[in-house]
């Protein structure tokens, strides 16, 4: 058994010191929880004490805050009392920064914070939207039944983001593996032919020696190819971090054939989906439409709604100034509209937001199973039109050798 000293702060937020025995600082640790008590630094005796979560980097694991949310509220639901939970919780965090990020939460409402404030605190962690509402829900009473539409919200939006990410792997893949075949045929393969067509007393066809021409430039200047590559890729990630780049981006994005509808649908259900839970757990309109504009995830859809806003907060509808946007269709700003007068806007945006799920998914499937021919046959077309360079002059000079 081994003596710890720590300092930790109790249920009233006071920071309190002492030594504790156990075989391990974990179960030292342990010990000191099932006191009520919060540990801020451990160590053992004559050991550098080690101060709890510090340099910790935020961040949860994917799906982690989604179960969280639910664990969360289903606990809540049953009478557990908060601080209990969110330990609980803790505990059981799979990733060491949630863990830490939790830990905090529970220290700051030991101190007095309210849950929202505490986690508002963790801004990489719990989102506008996070916070929003959880502070409703605890202004309305209703936390656990809040924190329910928020797992949904939440669950909803990852099915969402796994829909648009299967439907853009296919056609990267497919788009890498035809650029990487069609270089190496180039730069590799086609220079081998050069010096046995010089070796032929035939003139290469005009194709042939648009291809062979191009396969040397290409073997001879690969080097800067590779870095103009390299270049252009880390510029368009710096530049879309900028406001203008982040605009020219998604207007490109959204005007793309084929995958443009689809990325406009995305977008759509997004904002008829944040707005709706935000309004149904309680938020204020006006604020509602702040935390839209900031997290819509689209410069498109953040312009329109900042736009509206400032109309709304003068007494006007809200469907009318989103009707001046192309990116709002008719239907939804009508929709909109009709649920403004009939109290009810919450319900049409959910309906609106199910609708343009449904669609996404629909278009999905139609998507991949479209793409993967139009890909093959483009791959087929690079192929094949260097495979006919590189065979047009040998059937050139065996049609000169074959007796008339």
């Amino acid at each position: 058994m081994a003596s710890f000293r720590y300092k930790a702060k109790n249920a009233r937020g006071e920071v309190v010191s002492g030594t504790v025995v156990g075989t391990s600082k974990e179960e030292a640790t342990q010990k000191l929880k099932r006191k009520a008590l919060v540990v801020v630094k451990i160590k053992e005796q004559g050991q550098k004490s080690v101060r709890v979560g510090k340099h910790v980097k935020p961040g949860v694991r994917k799906g982690e805050l989604e179960l969280f949310t639910r664990q969360l509220s289903t606990m809540i639901s049953a009478g557990i009392p908060l601080l209990e939970c969110l330990e609980i919780l803790a505990e059981q965090a799979q990733s060491p920064n949630f863990k830490v990020c939790i830990t905090r939460v529970v220290e700051d409402i030991r101190g007095g914070c309210d849950l929202s404030a505490a986690m508002a605190k963790h801004k990489k962690v719990f989102s506008d939207i996070f916070v929003s509402m959880v502070r409703a829900g605890e202004a309305s009473g209703q936390l656990d039944e809040i924190l329910s539409r928020l797992a949904e919200y939440l669950e909803s939006s990852a099915a969402l983001r796994r829909e648009i990410k299967s439907a853009m792997t296919y056609p990267v893949v497919s788009l890498f593996l035809v650029t990487a075949i069609t270089g190496f045929l180039m730069v590799v393969i086609v220079p081998k032919f050069k010096s046995i067509f010089d070796g032929l007393e035939v003139e290469l066809p005009g194709f042939t020696t648009l291809v062979m021409n191009t396969s040397m430039w290409m073997k001879d200047n690969i080097s800067i190819m590779f870095m103009a590559g390299v270049a252009l890729f880390i510029g368009s990630k710096i530049w879309k971090k900028t406001p203008s780049g982040r605009s020219f981006f998604d207007h490109l994005t959204m005007r793309m054939p084929i995958f443009g509808p689809l990325f406009q649908k995305v977008a759509l259900s997004r904002f008829s989906r944040t707005f709706a839970t935000l309004i149904k757990s309680g938020v204020p309109i006006l604020g509602s439409l702040e935390i839209v504009a900031d997290t819509a995830g689209n410069t498109i859809v953040s312009k329109a709604v900042r736009e509206s806003l400032e109309n709304v907060r003068h007494g006007e509808t809200l469907a009318e100034p989103l009707a001046g946007h192309w990116i709002f269709p008719p239907m939804v700003t009508r929709m909109i509209g009709i649920g403004e007068k009939s109290g009810a806007l919450e319900h049409l945006l959910s309906k609106i937001s199910d609708f343009y799920d449904q669609q996404v998914e629909a278009e999905v499937k139609s998507l991949t199973s479209l793409i993967e021919p139009v890909m093959i046959a483009f791959m087929g077309l690079m192929v094949g039109s260097i495979v006919m360079a590189v065979f047009l002059p040998i059937l050139k000079l065996q049609a000169s050798l074959t007796p008339s």
